[in-house]
């Protein structure tokens, strides 16, 4: 009669640059984390809690993620929840729990060169990172950087 959901859906920054592995049998998967913040009030005091969730993206969206976002970049991803267990060399059991995505959306991303576009990655291939220029406002703090590419509407 009822189904089950197994659904998560996340905003954050990413925590480390993406690089994209391969499978024996040749797919592509990106696995990295993202962190996510929570602020609440004790008395008259806010403080902020930091969750850092683990996140692996398949296939050609991997490779394209790869190109386009790196550490900082804030995404939204949804997918579905799973936890992988394996014994390591002592024979103790290790859990990681992981959001395999099916949607990753970025949400800014860092501002590449004047020459650079995003089929272009001269400076991926030369094994240099691209730096982040993010906007600044008066009081200096930065903007995120959004490409009305990336919209989804």
């Amino acid at each position: 009669m009822f189904g089950d959901l197994n659904r998560a859906e996340i905003i954050g920054n990413i925590t480390n640059d993406l690089q994209v592995k391969y499978t024996g049998n040749g797919n592509a998967v990106c696995s990295f984390s993202v962190a996510t913040n929570r602020s609440y009030r004790v008395d008259d005091t806010w403080k902020d809690e930091t969750t850092f969730h683990n996140l692996v993206v398949w296939g050609n969206q991997a490779e394209q993620l790869a190109q386009r976002a790196r550490k900082g970049t804030r995404i939204f991803a949804s997918g579905r929840l799973q936890t992988r267990n394996w014994e390591d060399a002592e024979g103790k059991k290790n859990y990681r729990t992981e959001i395999v995505t099916d949607n990753v959306i970025l949400l800014d991303r860092y501002e590449r060169g004047k020459s650079e576009t995003l089929s272009s990655s001269s400076s991926h291939e030369s094994g240099e990172s691209p730096k982040a220029s993010p906007i600044k406002k008066k009081d200096s703090k930065p903007e995120a950087v959004i490409d009305p590419d990336d919209l989804p509407f």
